[in-house]
């Protein structure tokens, strides 16, 4: 009987936070929508968790939850690990331990339409017909925003298809340049939404067709450059990182054990070769010489991607 009676009470050492007023409902880190999550606290200290660790109370829509348990084992963590009692202490949540934000599945399936106003699609269709462009836009999930007329939005789906965020860009339809006149033409979804407590975590672009786990992978800088890659080279998974800054361990942590080729710009070659070296613990990278050796100097002076190359030869 006495055994019984410690299992019991070892079973409700975690509660969900009992309702104390809108200050103990939080943004959910899954719907992300405001004072829906609740979170579970240790009973013997009366602090949370973690930050994710908790349920949303929107069950019908969203049915979030991660219980202290799951997070015990995600974490190699003993469930009965003794935690110290800090009642009197504020709650300090790092910046680090938020959890992270995703942009809203019904937002992301709004954008998948009026490709008669997306420029970088017109261009897409004037160089590889309608067929091909039709299996890109659903191949990398291109997207029309209405921020600009004409505008593109990039989205960042991670591995486990969650949105992270989009990019907005403006091209034209006719060279498939960048617009940068009179303004650059350049902004981030999540920056649109205005939404102060986002908390971003960027991933690769084109990181959801690494369900893939056999295909070698290449990365270059731009989105639009991994798109036309992907006709070209189909024997790679083509993924970007968003400009010559954007490779780091971070975001290449998923490619963990797999063998991944860099097509740099030109103007990138020597700083990816020395990324390539520190990325070696991650995979198998390597960097392509293949614009140094085919370029003119003109284009060298230009900085042309692999997307130019590909175009010209």
């Amino acid at each position: 009987m006495l055994l019984n009676v410690s299992k019991k009470l070892n079973e409700h050492r975690y509660i969900l936070e009992p309702y104390k007023g809108p200050a103990t409902r939080y943004n959910c880190p899954e719907c992300n929508k405001g004072k829906t999550f609740v979170r579970y606290i240790d009973t013997q200290t009366g602090e949370h968790i973690s930050p994710n660790v908790g349920r949303c109370n929107r069950e019908s829509n969203c049915r979030y939850s991660y219980t202290p348990k799951q997070y015990f084992q995600d974490n190699n963590i003993s469930f009965d690990t003794p935690r110290p009692k800090t009642y009197n202490k504020p709650k300090q949540i790092t910046a680090q331990s938020k959890p992270v934000s995703f942009i809203p599945v019904e937002l992301f399936k709004a954008s998948l339409k009026n490709y008669e106003d997306n420029h970088f699609v017109t261009f897409l269709i004037n160089r590889f017909g309608i067929e091909i462009t039709n299996q890109l836009i659903s191949k990398y999930f291109i997207a029309t925003s209405k921020h600009w007329d004409g505008a593109t939005i990039f989205w960042e789906i991670d591995i486990k298809s969650k949105i992270r965020t989009g990019k907005i860009m403006l091209y034209n339809p006719n060279t498939g340049k960048r617009v940068k006149e009179p303004i650059k033409y350049f902004t981030w979804v999540h920056s649109v939404l205005k939404q102060p407590e986002f908390e971003l975590k960027q991933c690769l672009f084109g990181e959801h067709l690494l369900q893939d786990k056999t295909t070698p992978v290449a990365i270059v800088e731009s989105e639009k450059t991994a798109i036309i890659a992907s006709v070209y080279l189909t024997k790679f998974i083509w993924l970007a990182v968003g400009g010559k800054d954007g490779l780091n361990p971070e975001k290449c942590e998923v490619l963990k054990g797999r063998n991944v080729v860099l097509f740099p710009d030109l103007n990138a070659f020597e700083k990816w070769n020395t990324k390539a070296k520190e990325l070696s613990h991650i995979g198998n990278f390597v960097v392509s010489d293949l614009l140094e050796r085919k370029a003119t100097e003109a284009e060298k002076n230009q900085g042309l991607d692999l997307a130019d190359y590909l175009q010209n030869s």
